[in-house]
């Protein structure tokens, strides 16, 4: 096993433990907190593939807007003191095991896969990977329209916070 696996095993560990952590802990306050270094493990996951670009993007938007837009929206909500009832469902046995039977399926198809092992196509690999990111992001044809609802939901996330907050 390489220095570079080690690494990665590493990052990932890290990055799914602070996600168990997420939905698993009783502060909303604290699973905040996991969801930032969760998100911080998936940028040192992009820093590893190479893509400095994407880190940026996850640390800069995730990390520092929506988690922070989050973080804010929660400490705005003065109920997160009061204890509000049991944290779990009741069907949360079902949720595991779907989500077991996932796991399992997507590593068989991940596992069986030859996509890991395909060549970029030759124009691909001539190109800058940003050049190609911002053509696809305001590309009629591709991503413009999730691009654009991602914005929208972020400020209707943003008026309710505000809303919730305000004092009557």
């Amino acid at each position: 096993m390489s220095g570079f696996d080690i690494i990665f095993l590493g990052i990932a560990a890290v990055t799914l433990a602070a996600a168990f952590m997420v939905v698993t802990t009783h502060n909303l306050v604290h699973g905040a907190l996991w969801l930032v270094l969760t998100l911080f493990g998936v940028a040192a996951t992009f820093v590893l593939l190479n893509a400095a670009f994407l880190a940026v993007v996850q640390v800069v938007v995730y990390i520092g807007a929506i988690a922070i837009l989050m973080i804010f929206a929660i400490m705005l909500t003065r109920k997160v003191m009061k204890d509000s009832g049991p944290q779990t469902n009741a069907n949360w046995v079902v949720a595991a095991l779907l989500g077991a039977v996932l796991f399992v399926g997507l590593a068989y198809l991940l596992g069986n896969s030859s996509a890991a092992t395909m060549a970029l196509p030759e124009m691909a690999a001539n190109m800058d990977p940003v050049v190609q990111l911002g053509e696809v992001l305001v590309s009629p044809n591709a991503y413009v329209l999730p691009f654009e609802l991602a914005s929208v939901l972020l400020l209707a996330a943003l008026i309710g916070s505000i809303a919730v907050a305000w004092k009557k």
